[in-house]
């Protein structure tokens, strides 16, 4: 049986809308951490995961808990599991670029069944259920009708993390820019698939 009910997804929602405000103040990065070449931790990051983490324990103490800032070996995948990015675009958030979002989604026997992304500062929550369509702050979003790249503004990544990549990643950029109408990159990978399922991205 399904971990998931309609008080469940709820739940997760308000929790996570209640998290992101831990994003909005200028001054809230007190500290930051290196894990690896421009992979970075925050208190921030660190405060989001630990609220969640018992907010959701509180709701369904048996389902899982997998988050990016702790050790996630032991999990059980056949078994109902929480996955968060606690903020997802830290960079941005330590440069104040206020485009980072709260990132959560439930998985089940290697199926994700439901998910939220919140940005606060826009105030857009995304949600999406498996079978059940996906909505911005409660309204139904689709993706674009293009069909052709000709007709398309994509989204693009620049692994900064893996500097020794980027010949191919910007030689591949300039592929699809040669035939899209443009490009965009904003440093927060949750939203780019959101703007894709609202259309706002192809």
């Amino acid at each position: 049986m399904t971990a998931l009910t309609d008080s469940l997804a709820e739940g997760a929602v308000q929790a996570v809308l209640e998290a992101g405000e831990l994003l909005t103040d200028p001054a809230a990065v007190q500290s930051i951490r290196s894990k690896g070449e421009t992979d970075y931790v925050t208190n921030v990051d660190v405060a989001v995961q630990a609220f969640l983490r018992e907010r959701l324990a509180a709701l369904a103490p048996d389902v899982q808990f997998m988050g990016e800032e702790q050790d996630n070996t032991g999990l059980d995948w056949s078994r109902p599991c929480w996955i968060l990015d606690p903020v997802d675009g830290t960079t941005n958030l330590i440069h104040n670029f206020r485009h980072s979002a709260v990132s959560l989604a439930l998985s089940e026997a290697g199926q994700i069944l439901f998910g939220v992304v919140y940005n606060p500062y826009s105030g857009e929550c995304f949600t999406a259920r498996r079978g059940q369509g996906a909505f911005c702050n409660g309204s139904p979003i689709r993706v674009s009708s293009a069909d052709r790249l000709e007709d398309s503004l994509l989204s693009v990544g620049t692994v900064p993390g893996r500097r020794k990549l980027a010949d191919t990643a910007f030689r591949q950029m300039r592929t699809l820019y040669d035939t899209c109408q443009d490009v965009r990159r904003t440093g927060c990978a949750s939203l780019d698939l959101c703007w894709v399922a609202c259309g706002r991205l192809d």
